[in-house]
């Protein structure tokens, strides 16, 4: 975005232009690729920051129609095999280009459970937009059309679908869910739809997983997962919350006692990984886990009505570079934090974040701390956290990751002042369903080992999403679900 606030009014008039200018031409190729990627409509940066309203506001319906308009209808669909999922993208956006957004809506249903989910957070410049034949022909795949946004729009339009999924039959078998995050919601999805009764255990007292818990209502509003979830449970899956498996009940029990025939497991990665540097232990220092879940779950940023108490902060300093560190530090801002600082080991070209998150957080007033380490937090003498200091450092020769490796600079040490600390550098897995089931084999790092179709060593317990891949996307979590319920499907059948 410019620094100037373009608003959704001139927006809208911009596209309708671009529309009167190409209607009833039959478009070729470069006129299509002629057409600009058309912005987003935010909310204003000095407005938003004190709200946790969503930041981005969607498409009109002339930005919709002149956005796929620059669609090529490739042959050879190269965006498709960029999406985890498969999503007909091509079929979807002819069906928007054709003003018939139902259709377009229905398209994209038969692949993906989550569309108004996954339309907002899914990375889809680094998948279906990174394949895009518009983004190759404008050598930068940010100006390829711009299909999570479509997708949003179609999601946020369209009348909720029939349901025509079979009613679970006994006949058909029973499966547990461990989890509702995106992946466990998405392998539900398909099970019911082909006739399994199948219930999903969730350990917290909301479904919806990291989308509930993770992602700040500022990008993904929850009465948009509770709609989604509602489909869900309309369409016949059983969800229990408050409920732990390893503790409330094991794998084992729920196989042998309950008799599900098949078990999902889709806990999600929620450990979180730490510096282990002196003072991690102050009052004052955060896992970004702890920090966003008592914000986004327990409402912390409602003063008037938090169920939960959250630290009163002044200045925050936040460890990390991805989209978590990203989410922590607009979310420390909204509650009311004065001054809040990312603090990053190597350059903003190497930030993991989606561009458009930091370029959010950038207008919003965060300070980017870059070529900069933590290797101390400081405490005064109620052991609260009263300073950081750091490293300074460079980039030296590229590591295993295929990013530069960053290099202290020796001598470089220096102190800024900070209340609070949030430690957003990754989550490992939960180590509860490995100390509890036998005949599950781990990688060194706790996730649980799949074969091609989602199954774990154990017949009959499979498992997808952060679990077995490590921290990752909405979208590869639900690909991980839909191939896990074929892979389950298939079992079942042969058994």
């Amino acid at each position: 975005m410019s620094e100037k606030h373009v608003t959704i009014e001139e927006l809208d008039r911009t596209a309708a232009e671009i529309l009167r200018s190409i209607g009833g031409k039959e478009l070729k190729a470069k006129d299509r690729t002629a057409i600009p990627q058309q912005d987003m409509p935010c909310q204003r940066a000095d407005v938003r920051r004190s709200n946790m309203n969503e930041v981005s506001l969607g498409y009109t319906e002339n930005q919709v129609l002149a956005e796929s308009a620059r669609c090529l209808q490739c042959k050879n669909a190269p965006c498709v095999k960029g999406c985890p999922v498969a999503i007909d993208i091509p079929a979807f956006i002819q069906k928007t280009v054709d003003k018939d957004f139902q259709g377009a809506y229905e398209i994209i249903r038969e692949s993906s459970v989550l569309p108004a989910i996954c339309g907002r957070v899914c990375p889809q410049e680094k998948q279906c937009m990174l394949e895009c034949t518009v983004g190759k022909v404008m050598k930068d795949p940010e100006k390829a059309v711009a299909i999570g946004r479509i997708e949003r729009y179609l999601a946020d339009h369209a009348k909720p679908l029939a349901r025509k999924e079979a009613a679970p039959s006994a006949n058909r078998g029973k499966i547990a869910i461990i989890g509702s995050g995106p992946s466990g919601l998405t392998c539900a999805a398909d099970l019911v739809k082909w006739g399994y009764t199948v219930t999903i255990f969730e350990a917290f007292h909301k479904p919806g997983g990291v989308t509930v818990y993770g992602i700040p209502e500022f990008r993904l509003p929850k009465a948009i997962v509770e709609l989604e979830v509602k489909n869900l449970q309309d369409a016949g899956v059983t969800i229990i919350t408050d409920y732990l498996v390893g503790r409330t009940k094991t794998i084992d029990q729920l196989m042998d006692d309950d008799k599900f025939e098949a078990v999902y497991v889709s806990t999600g990665a929620g450990l979180p990984h730490f510096l282990h540097i002196p003072g991690e232990n102050l009052v004052g220092v955060f896992s970004a886990n702890e920090y966003l879940t008592r914000s986004n779950l327990m409402k912390a940023y409602d003063k008037s009505k938090a169920v939960t108490p959250l630290f009163r902060s002044k200045k925050v300093a936040v460890f990390g570079g991805g989209n978590v560190a990203m989410d922590a530090a607009r979310s420390a801002l909204r509650i009311g934090a004065e001054e809040v600082h990312i603090v990053y080991r190597r350059t903003e070209k190497e930030l993991p974040a989606r561009v458009e998150e930091v370029a959010h957080a950038k207008e919003e007033g965060v300070i980017f701390d870059l070529l900069t380490n933590p290797v101390r937090i400081i405490g005064d003498e109620k052991n609260h956290v009263k300073a950081v200091e750091c490293l300074r450092y460079k980039l030296g020769e590229v590591d295993e990751s295929g990013r530069a490796r960053p290099v202290a600079i020796e001598g470089s040490e220096f102190q800024f002042e900070a209340d609070t600390c949030i430690i957003a550098i990754g989550n490992g897995s939960n180590p509860l369903i490995e100390q509890t089931t036998k005949g599950l084999d781990f990688n060194r790092k706790g996730n649980i080992i799949v074969d091609d179709n989602g199954m774990t060593s154990r017949p009959g317990v499979f498992a997808g999403g952060d679990i077995v891949q490590g921290a990752a996307t909405v979208i590869l979590a639900m690909g991980d679900g839909r191939k896990a319920a074929k892979g389950i499907h298939d079992y079942l059948t042969k058994k």
